[in-house]
């Protein structure tokens, strides 16, 4: 972003002269085409800054995540549950092996696991 307003800082034309892009591009630290691209945009939208500086917004994460309420639920039961023979109480990397096991759920990491359970305060006892 601070970049983009640098370049948009060199291409303006009320400072005085302005420099070839190559010069720009050096100065700044990016490519030609970088400096190409960021005054196409200005002129696309019109002289707005900040459309031009700021990023798009995204409508939706560009991978949806494994994690759903369904998954939640399935996984916080499955550490109230007992835990299997030859252990005293659920931890995050024995759930993750028993998780790979169930069909139902899909493979989480531990550290997955762990933030779930962080966002819906439930420790493992």
């Amino acid at each position: 972003m601070i970049r983009r307003a640098r370049v948009l800082l060199a291409l303006d034309t009320s400072a005085g002269a302005v420099a070839p892009r190559v010069v720009i591009a050096d100065r700044v630290g990016v490519s030609c085409d970088t400096v190409r691209l960021i005054s196409k945009r200005y002129a696309e939208t019109g002289g707005d800054v900040w459309a031009t500086v700021g990023r798009k917004a995204r409508a939706l994460p560009p991978v949806p995540s494994a994690v759903t309420g369904e998954v939640e639920a399935r996984l916080i039961a499955l550490a109230c549950s007992t835990p299997p023979k030859g252990h005293a109480r659920w931890s995050l990397r024995l759930l993750e092996k028993h998780v790979a096991l169930v069909e139902d759920i899909p493979d989480l990491d531990h550290s997955t696991i762990g933030r779930v359970f962080k966002k819906r305060n439930c420790v493992l006892m």
